[in-house]
């Protein structure tokens, strides 16, 4: 037996390597080369074009709108947010647009809600502004990186937001959510009780049961990071992705759920957590909503979101064909989970750039390209 430790040693640790070398491929080593190749060969973009401040090709509706009230034009915005009507899921996206971009210059806004005291829709983007720049106030780093001045203004902003919410929601009408889902991040912010959070999930999904972006700023309340637990996050999607159809991509919370779990915890190994039956069975399930939702309208903004995280779970899964797919399917714009977590530009193209790459190489070798 004595002698059998060092080859059991040894052959331990080329299956580390093994296991590791995806992700750990240096550059400049033939490996890598071979995956670059393989890469433009499936017509994948070279590291250097790729868009890590959008997640999908810009809207030239949106654009045109940013640009609109930049150089002053708050009518235009005002235009811009009413031809949403009543699609909530594109009424959220275009308030949300119009709320950052006046994070950068608020004059426009200012004066739309001068104009327009009683305007529900002035208030829904002034509310949305207003948490927005708490969070800017704030930034992206946990709470033990936060410096005191940084919190002070985080909670001085909030409490404005708080009232801003509530305007907003007096002066919209009975169905909308959308007043009510911009203040999911004012109650992760100021870190609601478990039963009010509740209480607004419920006006929420009294207005639009099925709200993509709802159920993602939900699913952050309820992880171990914010107000909630990792069992609490993954039931809540679970139970979410249950109510949905295909179609409705409401199916993309689970896998968030396990990305979230997974990047809480820095000793896991994720090749084992990524395959385990209950995650290839969410991304099956994924795989079937968002075909679904494709087919429905393929331009559909939210598919990307999906997209993105199919691409890296499969990867993980060895499921290379179906991983290219996604990433075709993506290609370009990565602004996106999971390559959020990854911190800065540059790291997030590197993460992105080795999945699919060593996707693409894998595809490439199977079909006797290499």
């Amino acid at each position: 037996m004595a002698r059998l430790i060092p080859l059991i040693i040894l052959l331990l640790m080329i299956y580390s390597w093994h296991r590791k070398r995806r992700q750990t491929a240096p550059k400049g080593t033939a490996h890598h080369r071979g995956m670059a190749k393989a890469s433009a060969q499936l017509g994948f973009l070279p590291a250097e074009r790729l868009d890590t401040d959008h997640g999908y090709a810009p809207d030239p509706r949106i654009t045109a709108a940013k640009e609109a009230v930049r150089a002053g034009d708050w009518k235009a915005g005002a235009e811009f947010l009413a031809e949403a009507g009543r699609d909530w899921q594109e009424r959220d996206r275009r308030s949300g647009a119009l709320a950052r971009e006046a994070v950068k210059d608020d004059a426009w806004l200012l004066a739309w809600k001068a104009e327009r005291p009683e305007d529900p829709d002035a208030a829904l983007v002034f509310a949305q502004y207003l948490i927005y720049l708490a969070w800017e106030i704030r930034g992206a780093a946990y709470a033990k990186y936060t410096t005191q001045e940084q919190a002070a203004g985080f909670h001085r902003v909030l409490g404005q937001a708080r009232e801003a919410c509530a305007q907003a929601q007096a002066l919209a009408g009975d169905d909308d959510p959308c007043p009510f889902i911009v203040e999911i991040p004012l109650a992760k912010g100021l870190g609601r009780p478990h039963q009010k959070f509740e209480e607004l999930w419920a006006e929420i999904v009294r207005r639009d049961p099925h709200h993509l972006a709802a159920h993602s700023a939900a699913l952050q309340y309820w992880c171990a990071k914010w107000h909630g637990s990792h069992e609490l996050a993954e039931s809540f999607a679970r139970t979410a992705a249950g109510k949905g159809a295909p179609g409705q991509l409401l199916s993309v919370l689970p896998l968030e759920a396990y990305v979230e779990y997974e990047g809480a915890h820095d000793d896991l190994e994720r090749d084992e957590f990524y395959r385990r039956p209950v995650v290839v069975a969410a991304v099956d399930a994924a795989l079937v909503d968002v075909a679904a939702a494709s087919a429905a309208n393929p331009d559909d903004w939210r598919l990307p979101q999906v997209r993105h995280l199919l691409a890296s779970l499969l990867f993980w899964q060895d499921r290379y064909e179906a991983a290219v797919e996604q990433f075709r399917l993506v290609d370009g714009y990565i602004d996106a989970l999971p390559w959020w977590y990854e911190g800065g530009r540059n790291r997030m193209i590197k993460a992105y750039v080795r999945q699919r790459d060593f996707s693409a190489a894998q595809v490439v070798r199977a079909r006797g390209g290499i």
